[in-house]
């Protein structure tokens, strides 16, 4: 279980890096864009459709490790005033529920990327499934928290966030 969890950690830690670069690369690109647009009234031709797949990129990683963090919403206010028994059961149900949702990111992500793989964003020709392919890759890693979680291992990775202790 320790080996698993290390492995885990490890893509994490390096999704998470990715992600924070792609986020400063994002304010970074705006930032000129801005300042460029300002002082120089002139615009990359590029730098929007950059900033909007970088941002739905971190959108969507963003969901995965709220999922690992145990961000997601609940109504703590219903399931505090139920036995542990049965919010031990609604937790199982809520996990399964979270993996459904990862397979169902996995499934309808990839056909969207083989879908828009024909067709090219117009600023940079890039081929548009790289807008979606982050879909499929969330779906992964919701999946594998899901799993984790479901049998046991915490994957919890910054405690103070939420108020989880």
């Amino acid at each position: 279980m320790k080996t698993l969890k290390k492995i885990a950690l490890a893509i994490d830690t390096l999704l998470e890096s990715i992600t924070l670069i792609g986020l400063l690369t994002m304010i970074i690109i705006v930032t000129v864009q801005v300042f460029t647009r300002k002082v120089f009234s002139f615009v990359f031709h590029s730098s929007e459709e950059i900033t909007m797949l970088l941002m739905v990129w971190f959108s969507f990683l963003g969901i995965a490790f709220g999922f690992r963090e145990h961000l997601h919403m609940g109504i703590d206010s219903f399931t505090s005033k139920l036995p542990k028994a049965v919010n031990l059961v609604l937790d199982k149900l809520i996990g399964a529920a979270i993996f459904a949702f990862g397979v169902y990111l996995v499934y309808y992500g990839w056909d969207f990327t083989k879908l828009m793989s024909e067709s090219e964003l117009p600023a940079t020709g890039w081929p548009n499934s790289l807008l979606y392919l982050v879909m499929p890759i969330t779906g992964v890693l919701v999946c594998i928290y899901a799993i984790l979680q479901l049998i046991g291992i915490d994957t919890r990775r910054h405690r103070q966030i939420g108020g989880h202790e």
